[in-house]
């Protein structure tokens, strides 16, 4: 492990020799400069706007401006022109290095490392000669009146000298142009005199054509105003004249207008008497109407109020009705239960001793089989009672459903009734009555009853009718009873000497 570690460390070394060297060589150029690499390679790497790695120590950088430069260009001492006139120039050129990979190369050779006023102090001899070559050749007047030719022909003329030395004429301005002599402002003054005279010229001709214009236009005017007050006149006595025919048309229509307006307004005021009297009749019945009919329909709210309160307290009773008397149903079911449980209960503890004496007996049997036998008698004769004794509790649990049922019977009724005892009043519409209504608490009492036999399987009316039959039962045969006693003591009584009839 330690010598693959050893064998790394010059690997290491020269990773992080590399990084330093990227990172203490790494140029980035701006957009108006151009970074010259040279040193290991035959042609210099140029950056413009971009980054690179420059060798430190193996490659040297070097700057070249590309921006734009503005040369002062000037004729220091007068230049004769075509004509020998001496005159002074005084110019503006624009110029750039140019961005060719030629004119860059060019210029490096000559502008490396130069600031842009050396630049443009080693381009101003040249351009000051190329200018005066070109006033040498064109005369005053051409120099004056024909500027943009003369910076043509000085950018054209200093192009070739410039593209030796890798820059590009942008523009030449020819800034001013004066002469020892003052012959430009002589000019100047001729041509002003000239073009004075010229003016007051064609200012004498346009007063001339002005006067003439002026009285044609009067003339004409005078002609025009005559006629026209004429005319004017004429159309004035045609206006009166119409204007009296139409007044005297507008008095007949106005005549005929006004008995037509009288008669309108006269069948109008008819139509409208009538037609309020109309208005009026058909409004009063119209109230009586709906007067009618809100008479019926105040009817028809009260009776649907009077109904739903009586429906509503109809089933709220028979709701409450059927409520007590689930709760009867159970509590008589509970009863019945616990009644026939205790029966059961009684019975098993009577088999139970019955057992338990048979058991006795036998074991007892070496006293005597009288004794046994006794016992044994007097423990059949308890059964027996106990037996007797379930069986009419069974019957006794009948007897007290029965006896719940009539008890809770009179206190069904008075619950089915009692909501009617709180009505004030009570309107009945149709055929109803007071009978019908007592009809109605009887059908309610024996809706009760009908439900009991449904829910519990006790069929009320005949157990009712039963026990009143056997009520009767018994009393026609004690009826019987007392009368044939009664007979007997009537025959008893009337033999002589017998003790009754004393």
């Amino acid at each position: 492990m330690l010598d693959i570690m050893l064998s790394l460390i010059p690997v290491f070394v020269v990773l992080i020799v590399v990084i330093a060297v990227i990172l203490i060589g790494y140029v980035k150029a701006p957009p108006d400069q151009a970074y010259i690499i040279s040193g290991f390679k035959k042609e210099s790497k140029v950056l413009i706007g971009r980054a690179g790695v420059r060798v430190p120590v193996f490659e040297r950088m070097d700057k070249l401006y590309l921006g734009q430069m503005t040369v002062d260009i000037k004729t220091e001492q007068s230049v004769p022109t075509s004509d020998f006139i001496n005159v002074n120039v005084d110019a503006v050129a624009k110029v750039r290095i140019s961005p060719l990979p030629e004119g860059i190369k060019l210029a490096a050779k000559n502008f490396l490392n130069k600031r842009p006023e050396e630049i443009t102090r080693d381009l101003q001899d040249s351009l000051q000669g190329n200018m005066r070559e070109i006033i040498g050749t064109l005369s005053l007047k051409e120099i004056n009146t024909d500027r943009d030719s003369f910076s043509d022909q000085v950018m054209q003329k200093a192009s070739k000298d410039m593209d030796k030395l890798g820059i590009e004429i942008l523009s030449c301005n020819i800034q001013n142009v004066t002469d020892e002599n003052g012959l430009i402002k002589d000019l100047g003054a001729d041509n002003t005199s000239l073009i004075k005279k010229n003016a007051a010229i064609a200012k004498a001709q346009a007063e001339r054509d002005i006067a003439i214009a002026q009285a044609e236009a009067e003339r004409e005017s005078n002609e025009a105003r005559v006629q026209a007050d004429t005319q004017i006149a004429q159309k004035q006595t045609e206006l009166e004249i119409k204007q009296a025919e139409l007044k005297i048309l507008a008095d007949g229509k106005k005549a005929e207008a006004d008995a037509a307006y009288e008669i309108q307004s006269q069948e109008q005021r008819k139509s409208i008497e009538t037609a309020t009297v109309n208005a009026e009749i058909a409004k009063t019945q119209r109230q009586a109407e709906l007067k009618q009919y809100e008479v019926e329909v105040e009817k028809q709210k009260l009776e649907a109020e009077i109904r739903a309160k009586a429906d509503a307290e109809r089933y709220r009773q028979q709701q409450e009705a059927e409520a007590a008397l689930y709760k009867r149903q159970k509590d008589a079911e509970a009863k019945r239960y616990e009644l026939e449980q205790a029966a059961q209960a009684e019975m098993k503890s009577a088999e139970a001793q019955k057992y338990a004496r048979e058991q006795e007996a036998e074991g007892i049997a070496a006293v005597g089989k009288a004794e046994a036998e006794a016992i044994r008698a007097k423990a059949l004769a308890e059964a027996e009672g106990i037996d007797k004794k379930a069986e009419a509790m069974k019957k006794y649990g009948e007897a007290a459903v029965i006896e719940m049922v009539m008890q809770a019977l009179p206190e069904i009724a008075r619950n089915v009734a009692e909501p009617l005892s709180r009505v004030d009043k009570i309107t009945m519409y149709g055929a109803g009555n007071s009978a019908k209504l007592l009809e109605d608490i009887v059908t309610g009492t024996t809706q009760v009853t009908e439900g009991i036999t449904q829910g519990m399987g006790i069929d009320v009316k005949s157990l009712i009718a039963g026990m009143l039959g056997g009520k009767l039962a018994a009393g026609e045969e004690k009826k019987t009873v007392i009368i044939q006693g009664s007979a007997a003591a009537e025959s008893a009584g009337s033999e002589p000497g017998s003790p009754e009839a004393e």
